[in-house]
């Protein structure tokens, strides 16, 4: 017989082990509760007289029970449950003695290098991480179901931000903060009413962000659009000033100029606030707030004028750049800046094309901003236009109890992503087999989410006031559940996908670019986004599907699978997975046939999706770029640049980052060997890929493998 383990590995059976285990708890209770030795191998031998090939272990534990209580040793049962309980403890002992001590020790990788905005060497982001694995602990052993924490460490899926899912806490969100500075807002019990001007709009916008950034864990994006109203004030303020002061002793001109000046004094200093808050700021987990900019220019709004200075002003102070400790302008890492192109700024003789024009160069020079399609997304969202939640994750169109849409004040409950690939390599090529695996795996999939959403279920507003009573989602009361801003579609909880490309190419032995693997490959997402439709459908939760943009789980899923099945030609053999539904990088196509091919995959994938093209030396190319965003606008929803020329981030050095002689990047100019702060062209083979180079040997830096 083969025992059926509780991680679900098969072990041969062992009467020893039974025997053992009801005489330990023979030993501990008093003699009329024994049990003799000769009852003990009864016991043993109504197992083995079931004849069954395999058993489970827990329903051979149940046995073990049931007799003894027919046995009427009511007592010694009762120490059996305990024994077997305590056993239960000790197969789940604390396993995050080594995790945490390695992070204080700046080796633990894997965690360190997660967070983009986490500095793991200072003590107050160690405390959070320490509290993360702490609850990543727990997650495992306690809150969650044994065979999703199996399938999460078998790469079977990837259940995300398990450091966080302890605490009544969720993802990332669009802030109501028009609501905010229109109606006041509260912070650390303390009233913040109504800017009067733009400067004081900026700072209580920073303020809010920091807030919001503290009490969760992923992203947030704030729309521009709704400071415009403040500069407006500030202008009618200064006019109100200075005619008052001056009329009729200078001319109206130069009292228009005093004005102007003023207010562009103020601008400048406004949108440098929200720069340089948001860049030194550090929340109560010790990194910087994760905050997207939406720059969008709304033709029915009616301080378009005022929205588009502010813009061109965050977009001027963007390409400058900021100082670093050694004086030396660099890019920042936040905020992230998503530009809208609409018809009057998408370079075809619009009233704001000079914006967009400015947006390239910084796109340029500092690798935003993102670019989004007005026209595209109008198409997918039933004609609305809206920022994603951080960097990617879109909400749908829902409507309040007037008909009207809203956007704002809504949230993502959290992710759980599939590793596409692995379904593939099971499958060997048998597309019955894979079409079960999928749908066994979908099931899964519904399972973990259900499992993120429950544990939001009856969080009180207390938890977080910031966001629950005080305006960034909701203003409920003070002992509210958010129970009701759970379901009915209000707020989004998506699934992820990893690997469309391989998982095309080990079923149908092409690319997903090929007639024949993109129909398949069509057929595998609409299989996907019909799932997160009917789960809506069937329980009112706003599910989605999401191409996940967490470049380190390709990573990780490749890495598991490797260890599991071994080389696979262009699968695992690479080290990494493609993300979401993206083209793989080594496949030779151009910048405008990767963005229409990609779009149709964006479509399905409505909770969240981007798509980019590397673009060589970028600052001397705009010309180029021009036309690629003349073309986003027609063909993509939401879109990116990456460069292939070298840059430090640390120094500002422009020029070839070299390698030393211990196999490392290396700034020339500053010796910095920080992969995350410089870019580095791929040479030798023309590899675009991240992080790659491609000679020969291999070497592990920072956990991802360079070719060399």
């Amino acid at each position: 017989m083969k025992v059926i383990k509780r991680d679900g590995r098969k072990v041969n059976y062992d009467r020893n082990k039974i025997a053992i285990a009801i005489q330990k708890a023979n030993e501990e209770v008093p003699k009329e509760e024994k049990i003799s030795e000769e009852k003990i191998y009864g016991i043993i031998a109504s197992i083995e007289n079931r004849g069954a090939e395999e058993m489970q272990v827990e329903e051979i534990q149940d046995i073990i029970e049931q007799k003894l209580m027919q046995e009427k040793k009511f007592v010694l049962a009762k120490t059996y449950i305990i024994y077997r309980y305590t056993r239960e403890m000790v197969r789940k002992a604390n396993t995050t003695d080594e995790s945490i001590l390695s992070l204080i020790q700046n080796s633990n990788k894997d965690v360190m290098e997660e967070n983009s905005n986490k500095n793991a060497t200072i003590a107050s982001t160690q405390r959070d991480l320490i509290a993360g694995e702490v609850s990543k602990d727990l997650t495992k052993r306690v809150l969650l179901p044994e065979k999703i924490v199996k399938a999460h460490e078998e790469g079977v899926i990837h259940f995300h931000d398990m450091d966080y899912f302890l605490q009544d806490i969720f993802n990332c969100c669009l802030i109501n903060i028009g609501d905010m500075l229109d109606n006041g807002t509260v912070m650390n019990g303390k009233l913040i009413e109504s800017p009067k001007s733009f400067q004081v709009a900026c700072t209580v916008t920073t303020q809010i962000i920091a807030s919001v950034a503290s009490s969760q864990y992923g992203g947030q994006t704030v729309d521009i659009r709704h400071l415009g109203k403040y500069l407006r004030k500030s202008k009618e303020k200064y006019q109100k000033h200075y005619t008052e002061k001056y009329k009729g002793q200078i001319d109206d001109k130069l009292i228009d100029q005093f004005v102007e000046d003023r207010l562009y004094d103020e601008l400048k200093s406004g949108v440098q606030t929200i720069q340089y808050q948001i860049n030194t700021l550090m929340t109560t987990n010790g990194q910087s707030p994760f905050v997207t900019l939406f720059l969008n220019l709304d033709k029915d709004d009616e301080y378009i004028d005022e929205n588009a200075r502010i813009i061109e002003e965050i977009l001027r102070q963007r390409l400058e750049g900021i100082k670093n400790e050694k004086g030396v302008y660099v890019t920042p890492a936040f905020p992230k800046l998503i530009y809208v192109l609409d018809e009057h700024n998408c370079l075809k003789g619009g009233k704001y094309d000079y914006i967009t024009k400015l947006a390239v160069k910084c796109s340029a020079k500092r690798m935003y901003p993102d670019y989004i399609s007005a026209k595209l997304m109008r198409e997918n969202y039933e004609g609305n236009v809206f920022g994603c939640m951080g960097c990617r994750s879109f909400l749908s169109p829902w409507k309040d109890e007037n008909g009207n849409y809203k956007f704002e004040g809504r949230f993502n409950q959290g992710v759980v992503s599939l590793n596409l690939p692995q379904i593939g390599i099971l499958a060997k090529g048998d597309h019955e087999k894979f079409w079960e695996i999928l749908e066994e795996r979908l099931a899964l999939c519904f399972e973990a989410l259900m499992c993120r959403h429950r544990a939001l279920e009856g969080t009180l507003s207390s938890v977080s006031p910031i966001h629950w009573q005080y305006g960034a989602i909701a203003r409920l009361g003070k002992h509210e559940t958010i129970d009701k801003l759970l379901h009915n579609g209000y707020s989004s909880i998506s699934l992820g996908y990893i690997g469309l490309y391989e998982v095309t190419k080990l079923m149908t032995g092409v690319s997903h670019t090929d007639e024949k693997g993109k129909e398949f490959a069509l057929k595998v997402m609409n299989r996907l986004r019909k799932a997160t439709d009917t789960w809506k459908e069937n329980t009112g939760i706003g599910f989605a599907l999401y191409g996940t943009p967490a470049e380190s789980l390709c990573y990780r899923f490749a890495r598991i699978d490797k260890e599991r099945f071994g080389e696979i030609e262009d699968v695992t053999d690479k080290g990494y997975y493609t993300n979401s539904y993206h083209v793989d990088v080594r496949e030779k196509i151009d910048a405008f046939s990767k963005f229409t091919f990609e779009s149709q995959f964006q479509k399905i994938s409505s909770g969240g999706s981007i798509s980019y093209v590397e673009i060589p030396n970028l600052r001397n190319n705009l010309e180029a770029i021009e036309e690629i965003v003349k073309f986003i606008y027609d063909n993509i929803q939401y879109a990116e640049f990456n460069t292939k020329s070298d840059y430090c981030h640390e120094c500002g050095y422009d020029g070839e980052i070299i390698i030393n002689d211990d196999l490392e990047w290396e700034c020339p100019q500053c010796h910095n060997k920080d992969h995350s702060k410089m870019n580095v062209t791929r040479r030798t083979c023309g590899y675009l890929g991240e992080n790659f180079w491609n000679v020969g040997k291999t070497k592990e830096i920072n956990s991802r493998v360079l070719h060399l």
